[in-house]
């Protein structure tokens, strides 16, 4: 009886916390995938390998506020002490998605030697910019200070994103140390600043003469750029750019407007000194990273990218 009760207490309010905000379900890998196929046969959805050197644990709560818990998924690799970290932020026009669509990469990553944390953030329908880049950080300064119990080196820490995802990584990497963007409210003893960026199809200028961004953006950005320019350049990361950037990693589609100011970034980087890398997936669609054949090459380039970064 008792476990019943619990059992309605906890599904009353979870019903609760959703009825405060719509959720959109329409970015899915399903829902990719059915939009791909005609185009691309031979693509399959990439499936996770199962391995006992992989510790999974899902849905870990790393922050909550008032009746809201905020999620995260950890894939530990068990054979070291203490591993570089990849946080993982999912696709979805600020707007849809979820951090399970981070599960099959987080999985295959960690496998190489990694732990890694799929990312529940803050969706556009629920909270505008930049509430879902502190939820990010929290969770980052979260890790940081569980740093033995995820057997995470708090000092070899890369943020990864896909599409909106890779968008909001680059951002939080370029604006490491920036109070502008921390959440005062959340207590820890850790920082939320990255090491390395890895950009997954992400824009990097939001106004910009290669970006084709509209509505999607306005509604997080609260406001189209003629109504509210100053969010439009400040969600910039090429806005951002400069000595103190870490490396980074653009891993893109053969689609330019989803790399939109990255070539205006790396000519930033390479005046600092600042090592890059640019893996183009030729002939391959936007959400590549869900399927194969293009989600091996995203697991190489990623993690080969780390041993460079974190060797």
């Amino acid at each position: 009886m008792i476990r019943i009760l619990l059992f309605l207490l906890l599904f009353f309010k979870a019903i609760d916390v959703q009825s405060q905000y719509s959720i959109d379900t329409s970015y899915t890998v399903k829902s990719t995938y059915t939009k791909l196929i005609k185009r691309y046969p031979s693509i399959t959805i990439a499936q996770a390998q199962k391995n006992q050197d992989v510790n999974a644990v899902y849905d870990i709560v790393y922050n909550q506020e008032k009746s809201r818990e905020l999620h995260l998924d950890a894939f530990i690799n068990k054979k070291q002490k203490l591993n570089p970290a990849v946080i993982m932020i999912h696709a979805g026009g600020w707007k849809s998605g979820n951090k399970k669509q981070m599960q099959v990469l987080g999985q295959e990553i960690a496998l190489k030697g990694y732990s890694c944390f799929a990312i529940e953030y803050r969706l556009s329908l629920e909270a505008k910019y930049p509430q879902a880049i502190y939820n990010v950080k929290n969770a980052i300064k979260f890790i940081k200070d569980n740093a033995k119990r995820f057997r995470v080196d708090p000092n070899k820490i890369a943020i990864l994103g896909c599409s909106s995802g890779g968008q909001m990584a680059a951002l939080i990497g370029t604006t490491n140390g920036d109070e502008v963007y921390e959440d005062t409210l959340y207590k820890s003893k850790s920082s939320a600043a990255v090491n390395a960026i890895i950009d997954i199809d992400g824009i990097l200028a939001f106004k910009h003469p290669e970006s084709e961004e509209g509505e999607m953006a306005a509604l997080w950005l609260n406001g189209s750029y003629e109504e509210n320019p100053k969010n439009w350049k400040n969600a910039s990361a090429l806005t951002h750019t400069n000595k103190n950037t870490p490396p980074i990693l653009f891993i893109n589609s053969s689609l330019d407007r989803f790399h939109a100011g990255r070539d205006d970034m790396i000519a930033i980087l390479k005046q600092n000194k600042i090592y890059n890398e640019v893996k183009t997936i030729e002939n391959s669609p936007h959400s590549f990273w869900f399927f194969n054949p293009w989600f091996d090459e995203t697991v190489q380039y990623t993690t080969q990218f780390l041993a460079t970064i974190f060797k």
